[in-house]
C-alpha cells in the first residue's frame, strides 16, 4: 500500500484530531439532553400540571430506554459502519429534545423524552466503539478521562443550562440544544471512518502492509463475552455504582431546597441550586488524575487500572457524607438576575467559610470517584477484542440504567418517605447520604476485577496475535 493511499485511510494529523474531537463533544452533548431536565422539575411540573415525582419518573425511565436502546445500537454498530449510525442517533435525539420544548401536557412530554432516550442510545455506545480504535493501550486511561469527562462536563452544563436559561422559560433550553444537535449532525459528515483494530500494537504492521481487521461480532459471541470474568464484574458494578451516582441529580434540588428554607423566592433557588451544583462537581475535572493514575500503575501490574478504580471510589464514601450535610449560608440577592446570582454564589466560597468546606469536600468526593470512569473505559477495551467494545460497553450501560433508574427513582420515594420524620431540606441530606453507601459494594466488585483482568488482558493479546498473521 502506498504512504498517500494509506493517509487517505486513515486521515492526516488535523483530520484526525478534527474526528476525535466531533465523538467527544457528541459524548458530552447526550448528557447536556440528561442533565437538562432535573433543574426544571419545579417549572415543567407547574406548566403540565403533575407532581415533581412523576418529573423524576421520566428522568429515571428516560435512562432505562436509552440504556436498552444501547445495545441495540452497539450491537449493530460492532457488525457495520459506525458513522451512518452515529448520525442517525443523533438526529433521533434532537428530534425528541424538540418535541419536549413543544409539549402541552405531560404524555406528550414523556413520549418525546423517550424518543430522545433512544436516539442517545446510539451516541455513548457505537462512539465508545470508535474511540477505542484511535487510543494505543498505553494511553487509554488518559484519552478515557476526557471522554469521561466530556460526559461529566456534558451533565453540568445541562445543569446550569436548565436553571440559567429555563429559569423564567422552561422550555428555551430545550429548544437551544436541538439547535445544537442538528449542528452536530452536520460536524460528523466531515469526520473519517476510523478503522476497527486501528489502535492495537499486534495488528499495526498488517494493517499497515494492507491487511484488514474484518472480523465482527455474531451471535455466537454473546456467550463468550458473558463468560469473561472481568466483563461479569465491570457490568455488575455499574448497578451500585450508578444507584448511587443517579441519586445525585437531585443535588440541584437539595441545594434549591435550602435555598427556599431560607425565605428565598422559587424561581431564585432554582438558579441557587443549578449553580451550586455546578460548582459542587468541578472535582469531576480530576478524573484525568484518575486516567493516569490507571495507566500509569498498568504498566506495573495488570491489575492497576481496577484497583486504582476500588481505592478510588472507597474513598469517596465519607466525604459525600459530609458534603450533605454541611450547613451552608446562602446570600444572594433574592430576585435579582443570574448573574448577579452567580456573581453572590461565587463570592461566598472565599467569603462564607461553610460555603468554601462544601466545595472543598464535594471536590474531594468527586475526583475520588471521577477515577471510576476512565479506569472502566480502559478496562472494557483492554479485555476485550475491537469487535465486541461496543456491545459490551453497551451491556454495561444497560445495567448502568437499570442502576441509575433506580437510584434516580427510588431517591425520590424515599425523600417523601422520610418528611415524616425530616423536614426539607434535611429529608434531602439524609436519602442522598443512604444511597451514598451503593458505592461500597461497588469497590469490592472493582477488587475482584483487578484478579481477573490479567488472564483476561493476556488472553485478547494472544488472540489478536493470532489473527495478525491472517490478515
Amino acid at each position: 500500500m502506498s504512504s498517500g493511499t494509506r493517509v487517505s485511510r486513515r486521515g492526516n494529523a488535523a483530520h484526525r484530531f478534527y474526528s476525535v474531537v466531533v465523538f467527544v463533544v457528541l459524548a458530552s452533548l447526550d448528557n447536556v439532553a440528561i442533565g437538562l431536565v432535573p433543574p426544571l422539575y419545579g417549572p415543567i411540573s407547574g406548566a403540565l400540571g403533575v407532581s415533581q415525582r412523576l418529573l423524576g419518573l421520566v428522568t429515571a425511565v428516560s435512562f432505562l430506554v436509552s440504556a436498552v436502546a444501547a445495545v441495540a445500537w452497539a450491537y449493530v454498530g460492532d457488525r457495520t459502519d459506525r458513522k451512518p449510525l452515529l448520525m442517525v442517533g443523533t438526529l433521533i435525539w434532537a428530534a425528541g429534545t424538540g418535541g419536549s420544548a413543544l409539549a402541552q401536557h405531560y404524555p406528550a412530554f414523556l413520549a418525546a423524552q423517550l424518543v430522545a432516550a433512544i436516539g442517545l442510545g446510539a451516541v455513548g455506545s457505537v462512539g465508545f466503539s470508535v474511540v477505542t480504535d484511535l487510543i494505543s493501550p498505553r494511553r487509554r486511561g488518559l484519552v478515557m478521562s476526557f471522554w469521561g469527562l466530556s460526559q461529566g462536563v456534558g451533565t453540568l452544563a445541562g445543569t446550569l443550562t436548565g436553571g440559567l436559561l429555563g429559569a423564567t422559560d422552561w422550555r428555551r433550553p430545550f429548544l437551544v440544544l436541538t439547535a445544537v444537535g442538528l449542528l452536530a449532525t452536520v460536524a460528523y459528515l466531515f469526520t473519517y471512518d476510523i478503522r476497527r483494530g486501528q489502535s492495537e500494537p499486534e495488528l499495526a504492521a498488517a494493517l499497515d502492509a494492507g491487511g484488514e481487521y474484518d472480523y465482527r461480532i455474531s451471535r455466537a459471541d454473546l456467550p463468550r463475552i458473558l463468560a469473561r470474568r472481568t466483563n461479569r464484574w465491570l457490568v455488575l458494578q455499574g448497578l451500585t455504582a450508578q444507584a448511587a451516582f443517579g441519586s445525585l441529580v437531585w443535588l440541584p434540588v437539595l441545594f434549591s431546597q435550602r435555598a427556599e428554607a431560607q425565605g428565598y423566592s422559587a424561581a431564585t433557588a432554582v438558579v441557587v441550586g443549578s449553580v451550586f451544583a455546578t460548582l459542587f462537581q468541578l472535582g469531576g475535572v480530576l478524573s484525568i488524575v484518575g486516567g493516569l493514575a490507571g495507566d500509569a500503575l498498568q504498566r506495573r501490574t495488570p491489575s492497576g487500572r481496577a484497583l486504582v478504580a476500588a481505592v478510588g471510589i472507597l474513598a469517596a464514601v465519607p466525604f459525600y457524607l459530609v458534603l450533605f450535610f454541611v450547613p451552608i449560608r446562602i446570600d444572594v440577592p433574592d430576585g435579582g438576575s443570574s448573574g448577579a446570582i452567580i456573581a453572590a454564589v461565587l463570592s461566598s466560597v472565599l467569603t462564607e467559610p461553610t460555603v468554601g468546606l462544601s466545595l472543598l469536600t464535594a471536590v474531594l468526593a468527586l475526583a475520588l470517584t471521577s477515577a471510576n470512569s476512565p479506569n472502566w473505559f480502559a478496562l472494557i477495551a483492554d479485555v476485550n477484542p475491537p469487535e465486541h467494545r461496543g456491545t459490551v460497553y453497551s451491556l454495561g450501560n444497560l445495567v448502568n440504567g437499570v442502576g441509575r433508574a433506580a437510584g434516580n427513582g427510588l431517591v425520590g420515594v424515599a425523600f417523601g418517605a422520610l418528611r415524616a420524620a425530616f423536614p426539607p431540606p434535611l429529608n434531602y441530606a439524609v436519602g442522598l447520604a443512604a444511597f451514598q453507601l451503593f458505592f461500597i459494594p461497588t469497590g469490592f466488585m472493582y477488587w475482584l476485577a483487578a484478579r481477573t483482568s490479567p488472564g483476561d488482558i493476556e488472553s485478547v493479546h494472544d488472540l489478536l496475535h493470532t489473527r495478525a498473521d491472517r490478515l
